[in-house]
């Protein structure tokens, strides 16, 4: 029997002046987008939009999601976005996968952020996460990540994956009794926090030798239904939280370690769960050796998919832009097998230097990953959000970080930099759903 979830836990049942506010809320919300379609077509002025500072090497006018080829399924994910805005109804799941850029989730954070805050109660789950804490590596702000315990990594960019990689690309192991992980979701300025009543930990061990369990207050412990088909462990909550505490108990003397890939916080509200997929690093190549990508793929079922993956592909002598797209066009085979209509976004490679004997030189690989990806829109009928032109082009780079938005690494951005990207991203997505609203 499932022990009571006593201290610390509040209901998450919804107060009714609480409901009528969001339903003003989305009446007034409704007028205003009308009044955008009905008004000018330029962004300045409509606060909908993220305002952009000017900067010299800034292509704003750039700014949009191209379709090379059909956009029908954006036309499915805007109409989800239509039931979730103006009846209160359905969820939409978003995995944007990446290397370090994703990993920090400080540029998906940005565009999940202004997401979330586009339209009243549209705050779903948090979603996948992960203890990079325990991985000993860095792990995202808007969540707080703590551990006890021996965990060895396995990484999707390790030549050798000596444990079998999922979705998140990355798992931790352990054989060690103490072991613990403990998470806590930073609430931000948010009307409905990341809380959640479900958790699923996507992890095994061999003969059941150690399995995870909650402790709740540190008072109470609940064990989860494993199933064996997704390989993962379901704990459901009596009442909604924002953090959690797992401990393992050992049911034999094998000791077989427990292989943790990936951590689930799931809720019944509606809106968006915005999932960051991301490992420093991380190529195209890294992502095809994780053999349980589609089985963890079926916990999520992706309305869109953002790929942000290429800046490590690109960054040596040998790029090949066909070897390249064919890897892209595998991967996309893997998540199309699992989620068919599925919308895909392609995000360009940043501009970016390469180091060598301590002198920067211009990467020239950038506009050949460029002309790639909008190949690959064109065959995949994919949207392509052009952030090399956008950012300036070859070379703007430097300019970038001139004016304090990027690394001195000239690969990596600062937090001003990666907010920035997700503003430009947020404002080039809603100006299309802004379009697909004006034809209703």
């Amino acid at each position: 029997m499932k022990n009571k979830v006593c201290i610390g836990y509040h209901s998450a049942k919804k107060h009714p002046a609480k409901s009528f506010i969001s339903f003003l809320k989305s009446i007034l919300f409704i007028v205003f987008c009308t009044a955008t379609i009905m008004g000018s077509t330029n962004l300045e002025g409509q606060s909908i939009f993220k305002e952009i500072p000017e900067y010299p090497f800034l292509r704003n006018d750039l700014n949009k999601i191209s379709f090379p080829g059909k956009a029908d399924a954006f036309e499915g994910l805007f109409e989800k976005m239509d039931k979730i805005f103006f009846q209160g109804k359905g969820q939409i799941n978003i995995i944007h996968f990446g290397g370090s850029h994703i990993q920090a989730d400080l540029f998906s954070n940005s565009f999940r952020n202004n997401l979330l805050t586009f339209h009243p109660g549209i705050i779903a789950s948090r979603g996948l996460v992960f203890p990079f804490g325990a991985a000993k590596t860095n792990n995202p702000y808007n969540y707080i990540t703590s551990y006890k315990g021996d965990w060895i990594p396995v990484r999707n960019i390790h030549r050798e994956i000596v444990k079998p990689l999922g979705l998140s690309g990355i798992a931790i192991y352990t054989s060690d009794t103490s072991a613990e992980i403990n998470i806590k979701i930073r609430n931000s300025a948010f009307e409905t926090y990341h809380e959640f009543n479900r958790i699923r930990i996507i992890g095994h061990s061999d003969s059941m030798s150690f399995e995870p369990i909650l402790k709740l207050d540190g008072l109470f412990y609940l064990n989860g239904k494993f199933d064996s088909l997704t390989s993962s462990y379901l704990f459901e909550l009596e009442n909604y939280t924002d953090s959690l505490s797992i401990l393992f108990q050992s049911n034999d003397t094998l000791y077989n370690p427990f292989v943790l890939s990936g951590i689930i916080l799931e809720n019944d509200f509606p809106g968006i769960t915005y999932n960051s997929v991301g490992v420093n690093g991380a190529s195209v190549p890294s992502y095809l050796k994780c053999d349980n990508l589609e089985r963890d793929l079926q916990l999520l079922k992706p309305d869109l998919v953002i790929f942000s993956i290429g800046i490590n592909d690109a960054s040596g002598d040998n790029f090949n832009p066909e070897v390249f797209k064919s890897n892209y066009n595998e991967l996309i085979r893997r998540i199309k097998n699992v989620e068919p209509n599925c919308a895909i976004l392609f995000t360009t490679n940043n501009d970016s230097y390469r180091r060598v004997r301590r002198r920067y030189y211009v990467n020239n690989n950038g506009p050949i990953a460029q002309k790639a990806f909008f190949e690959l829109a064109e065959i995949h009928n994919a949207g392509v959000w052009d952030f090399f032109a956008i950012m300036g082009g070859l070379k703007s780079m430097a300019e970038w970080e001139k004016v304090g938005l990027a690394n001195r690494d000239k690969i990596h951005f600062i937090s001003p930099g990666y907010r920035l990207m997700g503003d430009l991203i947020f404002n080039a997505f809603i100006t299309e759903y802004v379009k697909h609203l004006s034809t209703q």
